[in-house]
């Protein structure tokens, strides 16, 4: 298993500290000493990386992301990309959007976020965290692909965007009433598709993930969204996985980045 980490953020100060959350779930993830299917962790076995960037020029910054993520996809099975805020997810998924069209393939695309991420981009080669949607569909990833899972905050302008592109959205109020059923739901809408998950932490609720800097209330529980990556993992055209949004500096006791650690063990 390949682990990456991208210390991007783009997130108007509001996201700074996020970009050191690589090394603080690596090191958490040390103390995991064997995931829930008995598997072995052991750090020193794992493949790790991380793209060297420039964080004062991130035009030059989404450059080498989207180059390294592209060589990525073609040389390995399965790889995690640890942020870095949500803006490291465009060059990324834009890397894996021409690697599908390269190999003939379909691309999908999951998002676990509390919020969408579709306002619009003052610059849409170098979205936000909160413009890197709108930036993705610009650039041809296919609308109809990607599916946002566990929003409850979204602005009106994105409703509008959301509406007018009829992306699928799994609300957060539709989720607990059967979470077996959405997650059926979910790998029912992969089927047959080169498969990318995006994971911003917010999605969990902040009393198990305080360490974000967009909190909203009415997440995951961590049982819940567990339970979801384990099922999820077993997508056999599952390809990436990030998660973002990690923020060492606003965590309590490294609830947050324990959990990021815990999620990277049950993919392994």
């Amino acid at each position: 298993m390949l682990l990456v980490k991208v210390p991007l953020i783009n997130g108007l100060k509001r996201t700074e500290g996020c970009e050191n959350a690589g090394n603080f779930i690596i090191n958490s993830l040390r103390d995991i000493f064997s995931n829930e299917e008995d598997k072995k962790i052991d750090v020193k076995s794992l493949d790790l990386e991380e793209i060297h960037i420039d964080k004062n020029n991130l035009e030059e910054a989404n450059k080498l992301i989207y180059k390294n993520s592209f060589k990525i996809f073609e040389t390995k099975e399965r790889t995690i990309f640890l942020g870095g805020d949500h803006s490291i997810s465009f060059s990324i998924c834009k890397a894996f959007l021409d690697y599908c069209k390269e190999k003939n393939k379909e691309p999908c695309l999951i998002i676990f976020d509390a919020h969408a991420d579709c306002m619009y981009p003052i610059d849409k080669k170098i979205p936000t965290h909160e413009e890197w949607v709108y930036s993705l569909i610009s650039f041809g990833f296919p609308k109809e692909n990607i599916l946002i899972v566990g929003v409850r905050n979204i602005e009106e302008s994105e409703k509008e965007f959301i509406k007018e592109n009829k992306i699928k959205l799994i609300k957060m109020s539709n989720i607990l009433e059967d979470l077996e059923n959405i997650c059926d739901t979910i790998m029912e809408f992969t089927n047959k598709k080169e498969t990318y998950i995006s994971i911003d932490i917010d999605v969990i609720d902040p009393a198990f993930a305080p360490g974000t800097a967009f909190k909203e209330v009415g997440g995951f529980s961590s049982r819940e969204f567990i339970y979801l990556i384990q099922r999820l993992k077993k997508i056999k055209t599952l390809r990436g996985v990030d998660i973002v949004e990690v923020n060492p500096s606003k965590d309590k006791e490294e609830l947050t980045i324990k959990l990021g650690a815990k999620i990277v063990s049950e993919l392994i």
